[in-house]
């Protein structure tokens, strides 16, 4: 079997394996709330059964934000790690892809500095897992509750192991300018999927933020829109901050171009030609994206990368699993 890579770089993360609770159980994972999977009915038609969300508090008290604020120095962020590309067998958190024009794709990553929305609402993620502090990328998306933001799931949590702790989003990072401040997280929320099994076609996290100064990320940097059960095979922007050579992760880079199946079966995931290396865990592919206002609908984050492979990332599918996700996530 060919072994996959995360795009977090520099750790391999390991955890056990947790077993599926009961049907109609509540039940607890690392002292937070699993909402299981449970069929509701009305009187005239069964409605499909619910995927599971797991969630977890953060940095919910001002002490808290400001403990996560102050760990956050400039020598930890430049010292920080990337979470690799390469997954399932070998996982170490990944890369995202090049910029791929229409009609001339390539997979090598390329600069975005055509502006636009996109360059407001796509960020540096700082996190730390088992004592060992890492970067990811991340975008705001529109919601209800306007602190949202998508990223990959292993940017959240480790699989069946432990969660982030000190997880900062830092929207339009640019060359280490932090124009729209830091904002930490208050909530997260993984699929079950991913929390049981570490599942690469579950491999998406969401946050909640706290408000900074008493205004909502979304008020400051606007959200991108989100999209669920869209057609497969369409083409795709994604963007990303990745770290490791031939890039430094000081800019937003992107890449674009079609997207395919995963050839080995072994998800559900689609795959994108780009280049793009760890520490762009996490960032959006923006389907329908127009280049001019820098604007398009989420329909996939950037997730792992086949051993065998390295210029092809791969995105799970936002289908029925994820849209629960958003809807738990946007109404915390």
């Amino acid at each position: 079997m060919t072994s996959t890579l995360p795009l977090f770089a520099g750790a391999v993360l390991v955890a056990g394996l947790m077993g599926t609770p009961p049907t109609g159980a509540t039940t607890m994972e690392h002292g937070q709330a699993v909402h299981p999977a449970q069929p509701l009915q009305t009187a005239t038609e069964a409605v499909p059964e619910r995927d599971d969300v797991v969630e977890h508090t953060a940095a919910g008290s001002v002490s808290d934000q400001n403990r996560v604020l102050d760990y956050w120095t400039p020598r930890r962020m430049a010292d920080a790690a990337p979470i690799d590309l390469l997954g399932a067998a070998t996982r170490v958190l990944g890369t995202p892809g090049a910029p791929v024009h229409q009609r001339n794709p390539r997979t090598g990553g390329a600069r975005w500095s055509a502006g636009g929305w996109v360059t407001r609402t796509t960020g540096r993620v700082f996190l730390t897992i088992g004592g060992l502090d890492f970067v990811c990328s991340a975008s705001s998306v529109r919601s209800a509750n306007k602190d949202l933001v998508v990223t990959a799931g292993h940017c959240v949590k480790d699989g069946t192991g432990a969660w982030a702790d000190n997880w900062t989003f830092v929207p339009g990072y640019d060359q280490g300018r932090q124009p729209y401040g830091q904002f930490t997280a208050r909530r997260m929320f993984v699929t079950g999927p991913w929390s049981r099994s570490a599942d690469d076609s579950h491999d998406v996290g969401m946050v909640a933020l706290n408000a900074r100064n008493g205004v909502h990320v979304g008020d400051v940097v606007g959200g991108q829109d989100i999209a669920f059960d869209t057609p497969r095979g369409r083409p795709a922007h994604t963007f990303g901050f990745p770290t490791e050579s031939p890039y430094d992760g000081e800019h937003l880079i992107y890449c674009a171009g079609p997207i395919r199946a995963d050839p080995h079966d072994q998800t559900g995931d689609q795959g994108m030609r780009c280049d793009m290396t760890a520490g762009s865990s996490g960032g959006p592919w923006l389907s329908g994206f127009d280049t001019g206002t820098g604007r398009g609908a989420i329909t996939s984050v950037s997730s792992f990368k086949y051993s065998d492979d390295r210029n092809t990332m791969y995105g799970p599918y936002f289908g029925t699993t994820v849209k629960e996700l958003y809807t738990t996530a946007e109404r915390s």
